[in-house]
């Protein structure tokens, strides 16, 4: 078992689903709920969100090959994006009050929006899991494997969420907003590796590997 593969997948699930970043959009959407609702309302988004990443897992590169599209654009475009997403928590407005603001114009949709969608399950996570778990490299049991670590991460979603309140407490918007910032700069860089390894899975650059294979930079093999 290769355990700095896992802790990269580990890792780069994190960046991209942002347990902490996800509190004060919980905060605002429990506002008008009342407090022996709120585990409840977690447990819902967060399997609301399972639901969809999980669904992505298992059919977003069927859907991809059903349209005869090539897994190295998939990876360039997805880089593209989750390049773009990063920037977004780096240098605009911050992810919890990107989503806050989204849920004051719809009036608190409930678990399903803002929190399941798209904090949760956001695009940059729903594009990750399949490049993740690539059906040409990965076997059922490695694919497995990811749902597990996706599974523990939502769990550790949950968890925060449970005691949202104490945290809230202890780190503020502002200690949110510093640690979405500092995980857009990690995604950024998992998004360029991931534009690189689709350059080279196409056969436009000859990327030298790197000394640990990030989990999003995996080649497409005949």
């Amino acid at each position: 078992m290769d355990w700095a593969a896992l802790a990269k997948e580990l890792i780069t699930l994190i960046v991209v689903i942002d347990p902490v970043g996800s509190i004060p959009v919980f905060l605002f959407a429990v506002q008008g709920v009342p407090r022996t609702l709120h585990r409840r309302f977690a447990l819902r988004a967060v399997v609301i969100a399972a639901l969809v990443l999980l669904a992505f897992l298992v059919g977003g590169q069927l859907l991809l090959e059903s349209l005869g599209l090539r897994f190295g654009s998939f990876q360039i475009a997805g880089g593209v994006i989750l390049f773009l997403f990063a920037m977004t928590m780096v240098f605009g407005e911050s992810k919890p009050a990107r989503e806050i603001e989204e849920a004051e114009r719809d009036h608190l949709a409930g678990a399903v929006f803002p929190l399941a969608m798209p904090s949760i399950a956001s695009p940059g996570a729903m594009l990750a899991i399949v490049i993740l778990t690539d059906n040409h490299t990965e076997s059922i049991a490695e694919q497995a494997i990811t749902a597990g670590l996706l599974l523990i991460v939502l769990l550790l979603t949950l968890v925060l969420l449970l005691v949202a309140s104490v945290v809230h407490k202890v780190i503020g918007n502002t200690g949110a907003s510093v640690i979405s910032r500092v995980m857009g700069i990690v995604l950024a860089t998992i998004a360029v590796d991931s534009i690189l390894g689709g350059l080279d899975a196409l056969g436009v650059l000859d990327v030298a590997p790197p000394p640990v294979e990030s989990p999003l930079n995996q080649v497409e093999t005949e």
